[in-house]
């Protein structure tokens, strides 16, 4: 076989990847619920037609999805194999959400196409979308209560949703009848569907145009590249063992934190991640399937060397054990609905903390770490509907050798971001009181953590009941090389003019609110990097400048002190307050 020439080589890579961009373009533009039109909490990929490996992923889906969507496909394949899920035809669309089969938490449902050309299978199209509700004890699907995978929702084997490219009226009917608000999901069903025909459309344009046998070859190239990329970044971190641990604030039902304990062994051109010191399986829903307990290293990882491009090969030089034993290999019926959103980002910030000891240069300090879930479901009289709002919240990132930490930054796990307010209020009965910068949540440091968000939202008319499953309220993410912590994250329920703190801080279900009552989120800001002492003065009177931190915070975070009067540097008394420290 002749080899490809680069320039051939680089237009099909391209090619691949704007097949995936423009699958989530369909997908958030063609979705009915803000969390996938306005959030972006999708992604879409092709992936191989005998073992399910990543070929590409879109450059705006969720990076936690890159290996999840890799197993879930396995998955789908392996029940075929094993005759329990009818064989593909062209036409046909799965749907799968089990999360021990390759998934997150029953929110995310994947749709998993095959793709013929000329009447044989070329590849698979699969993508994920986070429903708003898939049933279970409360609205939005974050029980944090919850001590089964029942109490979350419906949970869905590989079916057939579509056949022929039909859709079957009978098992939609049977997920219909197990959601809320169900007559509002047929939007997102058939822009999840129509995603995949833009993807294979596009596909079909490129084969042809290439020829079959080009672009299989260009695959497995790409596959020996990335691996090839990911090696010769390996290679640059210095031989060793090295540790890091990270903590989960509770299980939601268990008021103890859950420890992430990572050993990274870096040998030649290979990584081994080892989670196996971490707590054991827990009661409540921050039990993380084994999909995205490998997805959250293969993102961190991916977060330290970005130029490395993205598909099964990247992962070969990432070696996992499986940590069977622990919170981090969940088996049914444990539950799971933090795992992909909030456990996901404990497990990468545990890579981190591991890893910025070995390359102090490529990785930050702990950034926010949390996705800020809080679900509202209630009644609307004025409109005579139900309805269920999904709301994420973007927090700081760390600090790092180069550069303050990003304010505001979206999840670690994917570049989902807030929905913009103004559609919130125009969709749910609700009124944003207050969205602002959270001054002085970034960690202190010579180069300062990012902020996070403060928000006040109240329910304008009805009834509704607030679900929560965030993270980091009990300890803020950690500062590396003698670097703060960033601010906790705080949650506060306004009830008849009372304030309710959350027993477990960042995890409640089923509050009780009506109109007039008012919810209080305030996200963590990220670590800072370095001795706070040694943040450049002028660097320092910016930040107070801008109001981000007052002057009394400035003396004692970064030992600077400043003139009353003319908020200029006394330079005598800093020299001897940083002297004196």
């Amino acid at each position: 076989m002749t080899a490809i020439d680069p320039v051939t080589l680089t237009v099909l890579q391209n090619g691949l990847q704007q097949v995936c961009n423009e699958m989530d373009l369909a997908f958030s533009r063609a979705a009915f619920s803000p969390v996938i039109a306005e959030a972006n909490d999708r992604s879409d990929g092709i992936y191989h037609r005998d073992t399910g490996a990543l070929i590409a992923q879109g450059d705006l889906g969720l990076p936690v999805f890159v290996g999840t969507m890799q197993d879930s496909t396995k998955a789908v394949l392996g029940k075929i194999a094993a005759g329990e899920t009818a064989p593909p035809e062209d036409g046909d669309i799965y749907i799968v959400n089990d999360p021990y089969l390759g998934g997150t938490h029953l929110m995310d449902v994947r749709f998993v196409m095959p793709f013929f050309h000329e009447g044989a299978l070329f590849a698979w199209l699969a993508n994920t979308g986070h429903w708003p509700d898939i049933g279970g004890a409360v609205p939005g699907g974050f029980s944090a209560n919850a001590t089964e995978v029942e109490q979350e929702g419906l949970r869905l084997p590989p079916v057939k949703l579509f056949k022929r490219g039909r859709m079957d009226p009978e098992i939609y009917a049977i997920i219909m009848s197990n959601i809320r608000i169900a007559e509002q999901r047929i939007g997102d069903v058939k822009a999840q569907a129509a995603a995949l025909t833009v993807g294979a459309r596009r596909l079909t344009a490129m084969i042809e145009r290439y020829g079959k046998t080009t672009v299989d070859q260009a695959i497995e190239e790409l596959r020996g590249r990335a691996a090839q990329r990911m090696r010769a970044k390996i290679a640059t971190i210095p031989d060793g063992v090295y540790t890091g641990e990270a903590f989960v604030d509770s299980d939601g039902v268990v008021d103890e934190p859950l420890r992430i304990a990572l050993t990274v062994t870096k040998q030649g051109e290979e990584l081994n991640f080892d989670l196996s010191g971490s707590s054991p399986p827990c009661l409540g829903p921050m039990n993380s399937v084994i999909a995205t307990t490998r997805s959250s290293i293969y993102l961190a990882m991916k977060h330290i060397f970005p130029e490395v491009p993205i598909n099964a090969g990247t992962f070969e030089p990432l070696k996992t054990r499986d940590p069977e034993g622990t919170f981090l290999y969940a088996h049914y019926p444990r539950p799971v609905s933090g795992c992909a959103a909030e456990v996901s980002q404990r497990i990468a910030e545990a890579v981190f903390a591991a890893l910025v000891k070995a390359i102090p240069d490529r990785v930050t300090a702990a950034p926010a770490g949390t996705s800020g879930n809080f679900a509202l479901g209630g009644f609307d009289p004025a409109r005579g509907r139900s309805f269920v709002m999904y709301q994420i919240s973007g927090g700081g990132y760390g600090g790092s050798a180069e550069q303050d930490g990003l304010t505001n930054g979206c999840s670690t796990i994917g570049i989902s971001k807030t929905p913009p307010i103004e559609v919130t209020e125009q969709i749910y009965p609700v009124l944003f009181d207050r969205y602002a910068l959270r001054e002085g949540s970034g960690g202190a440091g010579m180069k300062r953590g990012g902020f996070g968000v403060d928000y006040r939202l109240t329910l304008r008319r009805g009834e509704a009941r607030a679900s929560f499953v965030m993270d980091h309220g009990r300890v803020g993410p950690p500062g590396a090389f003698g670097g703060q912590d960033g601010a906790t994250n705080e949650v506060r329920v306004i009830r008849d003019g009372a304030v309710q703190i959350p027993k477990h801080l960042s995890k409640d279900q089923g509050i009780a609110i009506k109109a007039g009552d008012s919810v209080e989120v305030s996200t963590p800001g990220g670590g800072g990097f370095g001795e706070p002492f040694a943040r450049p003065l002028e660097a320092v009177c910016r930040d107070v400048r801008r109001g981000y931190y007052t002057p009394a915070q400035a003396e004692i975070l970064f030992g600077v002190v400043l003139d009353p009067a003319t908020q200029e540097v006394d330079g005598a008394a800093t020299v001897a307050r940083r002297r004196g420290a």
